[in-house]
């Protein structure tokens, strides 16, 4: 489906794009950069955010641009750099939680973060929920306000005696269970939210676009980035999506996740267990 994204004016609205350096995130910044919105680029290498903050300037030199420089998978830089958000952003309208890790280049190899969780548990599922919880007190205060998050057709079920994989682990299955983790937060926090002006969606941009990510896992791109970036941007700025909110988008069609993610139990265990994580 090849829906037009809507060119609906974002002048004195803030967004956050994390993982916006490259992939997805960097074209979706490139897009929203001449709809007036001020935009708050993250990444974790400062060469690359430096590089792709000057992109978007070259493409509207009269967008404002701030950078933040964090490793989503150390949890205490996550709250660093919230917490300086939450300093220097007198609002924020929309969060794009887009950061992701894939399978990795060997699927087999386990890695940890800093914090000794599972890397892709970690950076899919825990960074973008602390960094969403941490900034909902600006969202509320910027209210209508969204947050649009990047998940996945690639969904898996958690399996809560073994949550981290640390027996018969594939970088796959690790993957797919972090992106349904993070549907199901996605479910919580907008039934959480309900009465808020807060809306709060997951997205499956496209199938195997041509990102690093993609080829990074050993995968065969099936089509280019622009696929992605518009479901993904429709979901940012379309009017008619104001009051949606606790939905899994398939692109452009409200679709439904994967059965666990309606499991009232299990989403209950994952919330639990999250808080405890961050705890």
């Amino acid at each position: 489906m090849n829906m037009r994204t809507p060119s609906t004016s974002l002048h004195g609205k803030t967004i956050l794009i994390t993982g916006a350096t490259q992939g997805l995130g960097r074209h979706v910044a490139l897009d929203l950069a001449g709809r007036g919105a001020t935009l708050l680029l993250h990444g974790r290498d400062p060469g690359r955010l430096d590089e792709t903050a000057a992109a978007v300037r070259a493409v509207a030199p009269d967008v404002t641009v701030r950078t933040f420089l964090a490793d989503l998978s150390d949890l205490d830089q996550v709250r660093v750099m919230t917490a300086r958000v939450l300093d220097t952003e007198p609002r924020l309208e929309v969060l794009v939680n887009n950061a992701a890790i894939g399978f990795g280049t060997d699927h087999t190899r386990r890695e940890v973060s800093a914090q000794a969780h599972e890397l892709r548990f970690a950076v899919n599922h825990l960074a973008p929920h602390l960094l969403t919880r941490e900034l909902l007190p600006l969202l509320t205060a910027s209210t209508p306000a969204r947050v649009v998050n990047v998940a996945s057709i690639g969904q898996a079920p958690i399996d809560f005696d073994d949550v981290m994989l640390e027996h018969d682990y594939t970088g796959v299955d690790a993957y797919c269970r972090s992106k349904l983790a993070m549907i199901m937060s996605t479910f919580d926090l907008a039934a959480e939210l309900a009465d808020s002006k807060v809306t709060v969606n997951a997205v499956h941009p496209a199938h195997l676009m041509d990102t690093p990510g993609v080829r990074e896992s050993g995968l065969t791109p099936e089509i280019g980035i622009d696929e992605g970036v518009r479901p993904t941007v429709r979901l940012i700025t379309d009017p008619a999506l104001q009051t949606v909110t606790g939905r899994y988008f398939d692109q452009f069609t409200d679709s439904p996740a994967h059965g666990q993610a309606y499991d009232t139990t299990a989403r209950a265990r994952l919330a639990a267990l999250t808080r405890d994580l961050l705890a």
